[in-house]
């Protein structure tokens, strides 16, 4: 059996579970990582496109969603973003800068993951073990806990559930964790998908579709939350960086407003345009903003009735209208592509139940949480990343 005795078991060889693996084995604690697919990090791989956004220039708390606010500034305050960045610079990985901040590889998401599996083999510490799936765990009064697999039975001191979310199961998303959590008298917060495109029945179904593959900057707001970036058009409905940031302020049976031009004053540019060329249609002018074919449908829905009036001829009242449904155009999505296409799991782990300093479960000593499991999810933008990095090192100071 000795052979099967560590210090740490961690659940889950992610970006949480390989982390704290390492900082973990650091400290000269020996570590078994347990994976249940059959390759580690697959979610890192795909990550960013396959090129891994691992971090942002301005991480704040204002970028995290969870019921216990707070909760995220201690573990973010002790291990930040610029830690990260020195680790990435350390193995001498290029990454770019990118709009709001956001960091990515040059070369690839598996730099990423094969620098977190360099700093577990440097350790001489860790143990990794794929196509291991989690089938109990309990506590043995005096060695800590037994965690029987489908490849056998470890014991450990302490143990990390790193296990992620319900986001892409293909990748090995599973609610294993929470399970774990409430066996040991966890409230678990209910979950949904998040950073995830919108879906419609409606009609304007029919207009993503014919619009499908155009993109275009515009801001998404509700009475939560506002985003302004690219909007991109799909078979399904509305996807691009402004809908999966919306969507973790959305919920089923809600409308969102759109604003198409975000960056111009529209009944301005009308009322000028209106002077300076009288005899010009409204669908020319919103051509120099807008693809052609976005411009087409929104006048079949707007002002199909005024298509070929040219704007000289159309009275100020009707143009502040149209200007408003341009910058307010209501929407009403009938639910999103949920946890196929999600990058976040939303809800979680009640982290009123973790120390925010150690991510130990106030319920079981030496059980610890880190990454996903728990309810707090980031913006888009590299920040769930930073949170699973921050979060692993904090529990790795004490496992």
């Amino acid at each position: 059996m000795s052979a099967n005795i560590y210090d740490v078991v961690v659940l889950g060889a992610g970006a949480s579970g390989l982390m704290t693996a390492y900082m973990a084995a650091q400290r000269g604690r020996k570590v078994l990582v347990l994976e249940k697919a059959n390759k580690v990090g697959k979610k890192i791989l795909m990550s960013g496109g396959g090129k891994c956004n691992f971090t942002n220039l301005e991480v704040e708390p204002e970028n995290y969603i969870s019921h216990n606010p707070h909760f995220v500034i201690s573990a973010l305050t002790r291990y930040t973003n610029w830690d990260f960045i020195g680790l990435v610079c350390e193995h001498g990985i290029e990454y770019e800068e990118r709009q709001h901040g956001r960091l990515f590889t040059l070369n690839g998401a598996k730099e990423i993951l094969a620098m977190l599996l360099a700093e577990c083999d440097k350790t001489g510490l860790v143990d990794i073990k794929t196509s291991a799936e989690v089938k109990a765990l309990n506590v043995v009064d005096d060695q800590g806990f037994q965690i029987a697999t489908s490849i056998g039975y470890f014991q450990a001191e302490s143990v990390v559930v790193a296990t992620g979310g319900l986001s892409i199961p293909t990748l090995g998303g599973s609610g294993i964790g929470y399970e774990l959590a409430k066996q040991f008298g966890h409230h678990v917060y209910p979950t949904r998908a998040g950073l995830v495109p919108f879906t419609f029945s409606d009609g304007f179904k029919e207009v993503t579709t014919r619009l499908s593959g155009n993109a275009v900057d515009a801001t998404l707001s509700n009475e939560l939350n506002s985003f302004t970036e690219a909007l991109l058009f799909t078979h399904r409905g509305l996807s691009g960086p402004s809908s999966l940031q919306l969507s973790n302020y959305w919920d089923v049976g809600q409308s969102f407003k759109i604003n198409f031009l975000p960056y111009l004053d529209v009944l301005d540019f009308f009322k000028t345009k209106k002077q300076a060329q009288p005899k010009v249609l409204l669908r020319t002018l919103l051509t120099e903003h807008l693809p052609k074919s976005l411009v087409l449908e929104l006048q079949s829905i707007i002002w199909s009735e005024l298509a070929e009036t040219a704007i000289g001829n159309i009275s100020d009242e009707k143009l502040e209208h149209i200007a408003d449904r341009l910058q307010a155009f209501e929407v009403k999505p009938s639910g999103t592509e949920g946890y196929r296409t999600a990058e976040v799991t939303l809800g979680g782990v009640d982290t009123t139940e973790v120390s925010s300093k150690t991510m130990e479960s106030k319920k079981q000593k030496g059980l610890y949480f880190v990454g996903e499991v728990l309810d707090v999810s980031g913006h888009l933008g590299g920040y769930n990343f930073q949170w699973a990095w921050a979060s692993a090192h904090a529990a790795s100071q004490y496992v």
